[in-house]
């Protein structure tokens, strides 16, 4: 109990000493996004999608899923077009880490480079055509002695929604290999 009161103490001054730095306008980007590539998606079907994003050095968020109820996690969320659905969300694993305001303590966070994977799947009412999902990344951004207000990195990525079969080509029977030599 008593390590919990330190903890959350030592998070609320942290993060008082960032919204001070905030107020004066010293916040540089502390997470970037690479870009997603174009996807293509078959009414009725699905194709995987990653996204990338980067944590500064000397710099960390936290996990999607946080030690502590009271920490906000990292989040990827998205602004759909209708019947476009993105499935399957997977977070990394948060490292465990403990910092110099509470080393008994450790936090699940991530540093360096973040993959976040899902799929995009076109139901089969789906329209077929070009479409422009928008999303962004919830997180709050902290270094060893503050924690800085939570942000919002928005993103874009193109989804290009095709008709097509959902029957697959099977070899005709009694086909000869073209592998046999007489």
């Amino acid at each position: 109990m008593k390590t919990n009161f330190w903890m959350l103490l030592g998070l609320a001054l942290a993060l008082s000493a960032g919204v001070a730095r905030a107020q004066q306008g010293d916040v540089p980007a502390k997470v970037t996004a690479d870009s997603v590539d174009p996807i293509t998606v078959r009414i009725g079907h699905s194709v995987p999608v990653q996204f990338t994003f980067h944590v500064k050095p000397g710099f960390h968020i936290n996990s999607h899923q946080p030690s502590a109820p009271e920490l906000i996690p990292t989040q990827l969320m998205f602004y759909l077009p209708e019947d476009l659905v993105m499935a399957k969300m997977e977070y990394p694993a948060g490292k465990l880490t403990s910092f110099p305001f509470d080393p008994s303590t450790k936090l699940s966070v991530y540093s360096g480079d973040v993959v976040i994977r899902g799929i995009a799947l076109a139901s089969s009412k789906s329209a077929a055509g070009r479409y422009t999902v928008h999303a962004e990344l919830k997180y709050q951004a902290c270094d060893n002695n503050s924690c800085y207000p939570p942000k919002k990195l928005p993103l874009a990525f193109d989804v290009k929604i095709t008709e097509g079969t959902t029957t697959s080509r099977r070899a005709r029977p009694n086909a000869q290999s073209p592998h046999i030599h007489n």
